[in-house]
């Protein structure tokens, strides 16, 4: 924060590469193969083909129109259709058999493109590297590349939904990927809606996708915890992305609960002992506990509701994010957004929340980003003022009422 404004750093953005863009990217072997796959690829993301889609590559379009905004750097997570893939990464079926090399080949090449991107915006782009699980040897060496090629911001864990064929999160078989992040700490992002399995095609498919979607990529921690992952590994980072945060508190008591609940039952001849049998050693401390030293929320474009309860949740967890370029993100009403989630809030915590908190996990450099966000950045005084009116061509979710319903 400069004198007056805010230094907003968006831990939720989205960005890659126009389809074609990717072949230069590829290694040479796969060039043919990737000609031909382009050549009869249709891509199913309607906002991929409508004149806004340039905003995920055209770096000074989306830097003119982020500054617009009040934000002055971001967290980049994928968007667009890497090369054999089916569809976007975030939501494409673990791969099997021959295909998987293929798409190993297609996330590198994102990665290529992505350290590339980032380097058109020194020091106000964290790029999030994309991995696979079905080979953690090649994800512990794309971590080191990625790392080295300059990504700062971690990697986004695929998820595992039911069906996937993929060993479960909390299995030791991803040691060596927790290591290595670990070592060289590098942040885990999980993002919502990349664990969730496929629903089919009946008209109620994409209700119940809604209901459950948030609830799928919250797996993820409390696989992690009770899988003694951040025991093992304590330099690992997680950070959930894009999952709300009004859930967490109540989430952690209930985790809390059931660790307390089956310890004791390990210790005493009751008919739940078998489900508690080495959690205490393997865990080594309660779920709250791990939260508090391991544990970051993405929290996109957070809501009225989920602001009182940010000191449950911790005030140096929440990293505030506008979801750009997605039409459910606040642009260009992010400075709206703001006033309707932290007016009344004092400034120090909608500082922490909107852009320190990001910018220690990220590594992004406050005093490099000031001089911007003393010209670009919301006045304090103007998020400090209640919103009256919401705008009438809003479509982000953050100004949807009743959020206060959500429970998880």
């Amino acid at each position: 924060m400069t004198d007056d404004r805010y230094t907003v750093i968006s831990a939720d953005c989205h960005a890659g590469a126009d389809l074609l863009d990717y072949r230069p990217y590829l290694e040479s072997r796969y060039h043919d193969a990737f000609d031909a796959w382009a050549a009869s690829y249709v891509n199913p993301h309607e906002d991929l083909l409508a004149d806004t889609a340039d905003r995920n590559w055209n770096s000074a379009r989306r830097l003119a129109e982020l500054e617009a905004d009040g934000i002055v750097a971001e967290v980049v997570f994928p968007n667009t259709i890497p090369p054999f893939f089916p569809s976007a990464a975030l939501m494409a079926p673990a791969p099997s058999g021959t295909d998987a090399e293929r798409r190993w080949a297609g996330l590198r090449a994102h990665n290529r493109w992505l350290a590339d991107f980032c380097a058109e915006a020194p020091g106000r782009r964290a790029g999030v590297a994309q991995i696979l699980l079905n080979d953690v040897d090649e994800a512990v060496r794309e971590v080191r590349r990625t790392k080295e090629a300059g990504l700062t911001g971690g990697i986004m864990l695929p998820g595992t939904p039911p069906g996937s064929g993929l060993p479960e999160l909390h299995s030791t078989y991803y040691d060596p990927l927790w290591a290595v992040c670990a070592e060289l700490d590098v942040p885990v992002n999980h993002h919502g809606g990349s664990a969730s399995p496929p629903l089919g095609d009946e008209p109620a498919a994409r209700a119940v996708f809604m209901v459950e979607t948030t609830w799928f990529s919250h797996r993820a921690l409390w696989h992690l915890i009770f899988g003694g992952v951040f025991h093992r590994h304590p330099g690992l980072r997680l950070v959930l992305t894009e999952q709300g945060s009004g859930w967490i508190p109540g989430v952690l008591d209930m985790l809390d609960y059931y660790h307390g609940r089956l310890v004791a039952a390990s210790q005493a001849a009751t008919a739940e002992a078998k489900f508690g049998v080495g959690l205490a050693a393997a865990m080594g401390d309660s779920p709250a506990g791990i939260w508090r030293d391991h544990c970051f929320v993405g929290a996109s474009f957070m809501r009225p509701h989920e602001v009182p309860l940010r000191h449950r949740i911790g005030l140096d967890k929440i990293m505030w994010g506008s979801d750009y370029p997605h039409d459910e993100g606040t642009h260009p009403h992010s400075r709206e957004a703001l006033r309707l989630a932290y007016a009344g809030v004092p400034a120090d915590e909608a500082a922490a929340m909107l852009g320190t908190n990001a910018a220690r996990v990220y590594g992004f450099d406050l005093a490099r980003l000031a001089p911007l966000a003393a010209r670009v950045g919301p006045r304090v005084t103007d998020i400090a003022e209640p919103l009256e009116k919401i705008p009438p061509d809003a479509t982000s979710p953050a100004f949807a009422r009743g959020g206060s319903v959500r429970v998880w």
